[in-house]
């Protein structure tokens, strides 16, 4: 049915007309689903302006323009670096994904005025006319209007495992996709109507949602504005309640305020996605769901399929084996199977290539290739029906052909059987006895980049399991081609149990299977994370889409089946396996360098919650109100100095540590016990030299100065101890905010401009006295800190 007056006024076999396309995209009637990797360009600038941080902070800003101290609120800055930083970076990410999101989408084939042309799925409209076979994404939802022997997979949406067979006039739905055979349906249910636009809307957007360690941070700020509501409000009184004039009291208070929250982190941690994003897609790796770069640093186990990923995907005919002498010539069948299957695979393509012009044979009946069956067939009237798939499949295990066929496949060729049904092709029990005629053996090509990939996996502690639908033995031929570990003994997949645990224990001992279904590919990833690993599933073939899906990680071929494109987070573009070690080296650097920077950001946080907590007690408990020692200009250098801008560096630096679990225990027990003795020390050295009566003049100016002194010199050890281990480019960071930090001091217009005054060389001691035991005691805290962290 079509349009609005429930009829079809196309016809099926030539497609829409021109006009008649022309009219549903005027009346709206298009696939107008959202791009999967890409926000708009306003959502971006949104996001990144209209922050609860930068309205903490507008607000602050505000009050101390009001004072008339215009230089306190330099820390207004940061709302408009954070904006800048955030938009620029993410615009580039947006333009990356989005060029490379048109190279790699699914672009199905669709009949109009009688031509079939490829088509990019928001340029369907209802009532189109889409050829469909084996490997295919259903783009939208549609009623079947022809079909040969075709098989849909319902799975990601419903949920059944077996493949569906589709007939003229069943529907249709879109997220399922094509395992067996071929046909056209006409879309009835386009965009925002179809079943699957929700889900891949919000599966697709570019997001961190799912990230673990985004999550991570989000629990952290979590306690942290816990911690925010008693310091800030005590603050707040504290500063309002004593003997200052109303201008000084709320710098002191907005002194306290700022440094309490981690602007910065949130930030340079979006920063680092969007950059791992640009450098990735610079090697064509296009990214659909950025927490894939952070799974893939943290797995421990790589699922590989052999053919399209460790083999090239093309494939040519080395030899035919004629197993008997009597019957039809083997090349005349095979070409002529070539020819029944309109949509032939690779090894079908690579057979038909190497045999002569097909016979005019008319098929009575064609049996396209599934992966469950492992076998294609056709009927071909008195010339008899005839099959050609796995020899140990078709043929008891006591066959002579299939003893040979396994020999040859040891040197990790494909064999596949010719041979002649003893029942219909399309019989309810299959082909019945078969009568071996030939043995077609196909030469695939390891990829050159495939052992020095696997090299870098077996060096990094990786396992990698190479899981196959081909012949266990010649999955084995190539593993041990490649000297993976345990390519000496594969392992037939049918043998495996269907239990989880003991699934699971099978799993660990063996690194190569063959003769692997779809749902047994599915079903040894689900194994392996119940036994805790992260697993990454890499494929290319419709085969592989379910494991795809349900791995930590899925990364397919960009040249491989476009339903596997549709459900991968990361897809090759370039089909360069050795592409992952690249990925992975992203994800670690994403994940260590913004450990790092979270560890300077909740330092600052721990120590200025301290500080606001212990220079509030006395007014609260009736004492005079003391001061805050800094004012809003020096949290702001110490915020540039120490943390600010060695962050921005940390966070894109490149970094080779191997992800681990446990980001947030770590960042506490480093943050946490620093924060704690940089505050305890700051107060410390502000008290000892503190006039006690005085809140303005030198002798203020002097006490602030001195615990300046204490927490920069304290906040630029913790950055030390973060920058290590040591590069030079980290050591002259370190060097080079220290330098920069102390000439603050030393300067005459820096001292005059900040409000600084060390001429009192008694009160610089003491400032030195309370650092170097600050220094002490952070060691002291990171060894206990690192021991508990061990066990």
């Amino acid at each position: 049915m079509s349009g609005d007056d429930g009829l079809l006024t196309q016809d099926s076999t030539r497609g829409l007309t021109a006009a008649e396309v022309a009219e549903r995209v005027a009346a709206g009637r298009t696939n107008d689903v959202p791009s999967r990797t890409s926000r708009s360009a306003w959502e971006i600038v949104r996001s990144n302006v209209f922050t609860r941080i930068n309205a903490i902070f507008a607000v602050l800003a505000v009050i101390i323009f009001s004072t008339g101290y215009l230089l306190d609120g330099l820390f207004a800055g940061v709302i408009v670096a954070n904006s800048v930083v955030g938009i620029v970076q993410e615009l580039r990410a947006k333009r990356t994904l989005d060029r490379l999101a048109i190279v790699g989408q699914v672009r199905p084939r669709v009949r109009r005025d009688g031509v079939s042309s490829e088509l990019a799925p928001e340029e369907v409209v209802a009532d189109d006319v889409i050829e469909v076979g084996a490997g295919d994404q259903v783009v939208v939802d549609g009623e079947v209007l022809a079909a040969d022997a075709l098989e849909v997979d319902e799975s990601l949406l419903t949920g059944e495992s077996d493949p569906v067979v589709k007939r003229a006039g069943d529907p249709i739905m879109s997220g399922s996709f094509v395992v067996a055979g071929n046909g056209a349906y006409r879309a009835t249910k386009v965009g925002s109507e179809a079943y699957a636009a929700k889900l891949a809307e919000e599966a697709g957007r570019f997001t961190l949602v799912d990230s673990e360690l985004r999550n991570g941070i989000n629990k952290i700020l979590k306690v942290i504005t816990y911690l925010l509501v008693p310091a800030g409000g005590l603050s707040i009184y504290n500063q309002l309640s004593g003997s200052q004039r109303l201008p000084d009291a709320l710098r002191g208070m907005v002194a306290a305020l700022v440094p309490m929250v981690p602007e910065g982190l949130i930030l340079l941690t979006s920063v680092a996605f969007a950059v791992g994003v640009i450098r990735l897609g610079r090697r064509q790796c296009l990214v659909n769901e950025l927490p894939a770069i952070e799974g893939l640093a943290r797995v421990d186990v790589v699922c590989a399929d052999k053919t399209g990923t460790l083999t090239e995907n093309t494939m040519r005919l080395s030899e035919l084996r004629r197993l008997h002498e009597a019957g039809e010539v083997p090349e005349t069948v095979l070409a002529a199977l070539a020819a029944a299957d309109p949509r032939p695979n690779a090894s079908l393509v690579a057979i038909a290539e190497g045999c002569p012009a097909a016979p005019d044979w008319r098929p009575t009946a064609v049996v396209p290739f599934s992966s469950a069956r492992k076998w294609s067939g056709a009927a071909f009237g008195e010339h008899g029906d005839w099959v050609l798939g796995a020899p140990d499949v078709l043929l008891p295990a006591e066959s002579e052909e299939r003893a040979e066929a396994e020999r040859i496949g040891a040197q990790g060729l494909r064999v596949l059987l010719l041979g002649r049904a003893a029942n219909a092709v399309d019989a309810p029990e299959g082909p019945g006895r078969v009568t071996p005629v030939a043995l077609a053996v196909l030469e695939q090509k390891i990829r050159g980049d495939a052992r020095e990939t696997l090299d870098y996996f077996a060096a990094q502690g990786v396992a990698v399991k190479l899981i196959s639908g081909d012949n266990a033995v010649s999955v084995g031929g190539v593993a041990r081609a490649l000297d993976l570990p345990g390519g000496e003994a594969p392992v037939d997949a049918r043998t495996l149990s269907e239990d989880p645990g003991e699934l699971a224990s099978q799993l660990d001992g063996t690194a190569v299977f063959g003769r692997a279904t779809p749902a047994q590919k599915r079903a040894m990833v689900a194994a392996l994370q119940a036994r805790g690993h992260t697993v990454a599933m890499t494929g290319d073939g419709v085969n592989d889409v379910l494991a795809l899906k349900d791995a930590d990680v899925g990364v397919a071929m960009g040249a491989g089946s476009p339903a596997t494109r549709s459900v991968a987070q990361i897809v090759l573009l370039d089909n360069a396996f050795a592409t992952l070690p690249q990925v992975v080296g992203e994800g670690r650097r994403v994940i260590g360098n913004i450990e790092r920077v979270a560890n300077l950001f909740l330092t600052k946080t721990v120590y200025s919650v301290l500080l606001a907590l212990i220079v509030g007690v006395p007014g609260l408990i009736g004492l005079d109100a003391m001061p805050y020692p800094f004012l809003p200009r020096h949290v702001t250098i110490v915020g540039w100095f120490t943390i600010g801008l060695p962050a921005f560096v940390l966070s894109l630096a490149p970094n080779n540590d191997r992800a681990r679990p446990g980001f947030v225990g770590r960042v506490l027990r480093m943050a946490v016990p620093a924060g704690v003795v940089i505050g305890a020390a700051s107060f410390v050295s502000y008290i000892l030299v503190h006039p006690g009566h005085a809140t303005t003049g030198t002798a203020q100016v002097q006490a602030s100065t001195t615990a300046l002194m204490t927490l920069m010199a304290l906040a630029l050890w913790v950055l030390a101890v973060v920058a290590r281990p040591y590069t030079w480019w980290k050591a002259a960071l370190v060097a080079t905010m220290a330098v920069v930090s102390a000439l603050m001091f030393l300067l005459p217009w820096t001292r005059e401009i900040f409000q600084l005054d060390p001429s009192n060389t008694g009160y610089t001691l003491i400032a030195v006295i309370c650092a170097a035991a600050g220094v002490v005691l952070i060691e002291i805290g990171r060894w206990i800190g690192t021991r508990i962290g061990t066990r």
